[in-house]
């Protein structure tokens, strides 16, 4: 049962040290890793982060030693830097990594066959125009899914080119 808590000191300060060294080694990897790394998350993103966190809790547990969790870590951020390069360079490449913005609601309609598509309802997209402070659905544009996962809520009032709109309805 003593085990069940507490194995031994030598594990507790082995866990002390490689937390602190994980975590320095991290940080230090983001910080000149840039901006993209603490961006909000698409699903590269997400899938980097993912990796990054499930990279440094098997240094701290001692799955594996901090200089190969280090290199685990350094390649996993200079393959997110690689692709993330490519994908300015080539437009499928870029469609592929990141999924493009879709249009969820147009002059008064949704767009229900996208909605399906994203596996979002019009309920979920009413309470996102309540929370950016508008009363009614008149009010607005366009709907937009990002990237990101956000929405975007573009009010007639707002001055956005048609042709952007279209572009995105038509992705």
């Amino acid at each position: 049962m003593q085990n069940l808590f507490f194995e031994s000191w030598e594990n507790i300060f082995r866990i002390v040290i490689c937390s602190a060294i994980g975590y320095l080694a991290l940080f230090l990897f983001i910080r000149i890793s840039g901006k993209r790394t603490l961006s909000k998350f698409s699903a590269f993103d997400f899938v980097v982060s993912v990796s990054l966190g499930s990279t440094l809790s098997w240094m701290i547990l001692d799955q594996v030693r901090i200089l190969e969790g280090g290199i685990a870590l350094i390649v996993i951020i200079v393959l997110q830097y690689l692709l993330a390069f490519i994908s300015q360079k080539s437009k499928s490449l870029e469609r592929l990594i990141n999924s493009s913005p879709t249009l969820l609601f147009y002059d008064g309609k949704f767009l229900k066959h996208k909605l399906k598509t994203e596996f979002i309802t019009q309920e979920e997209i009413i309470a996102e125009v309540r929370k950016n402070g508008i009363e009614d659905l008149n009010e607005v544009r366009a709907i937009i899914l990002e990237i990101d996962g956000n929405i975007s809520i573009i009010k007639k009032s707002e001055k956005v080119g048609r042709s952007t709109l279209v572009k995105i309805a038509n992705t």
